[in-house]
């Protein structure tokens, strides 16, 4: 099941108050950068982040759930309405991930 444009929509509007937020549109689902790496995505309508240790820390209760068969497990967001707690998320994640592989000529 594809995801909604109107639900990528809302979460990018909630993270609205960070710089160099991006995505990239993938088989119906959405990878979400943030300042140049990936940090999660949007897939079956569900705000999905990476596993990092400062994630697990900030929501130590939160379900982790497969993006799509096949994937590894990733942590679901699902206090989207709190903006100051995913600023607060995807700052503390961004040292964790891993710098955005380069892209051969």
């Amino acid at each position: 099941m594809a995801s909604k444009k109107e639900y990528l929509d809302f979460v990018l509007e909630q993270l609205s108050g960070l710089n160099d937020i991006s995505f990239r549109a993938m088989m119906g689902e959405y990878i979400i950068y943030y300042q140049g790496k990936i940090v999660g995505g949007i897939y079956d309508d569900r705000f999905l982040v990476k596993p990092t240790n400062s994630a697990k820390k900030l929501m130590p209760d939160a379900r982790l759930e497969l993006p799509y068969e096949g994937a590894k497990e990733m942590i679901l967001v699902e206090n989207l309405d709190n903006r100051e707690f995913l600023n607060e998320l995807l700052n503390a994640m961004i040292d964790e991930l891993p710098a955005p592989k380069k892209k051969k000529k």
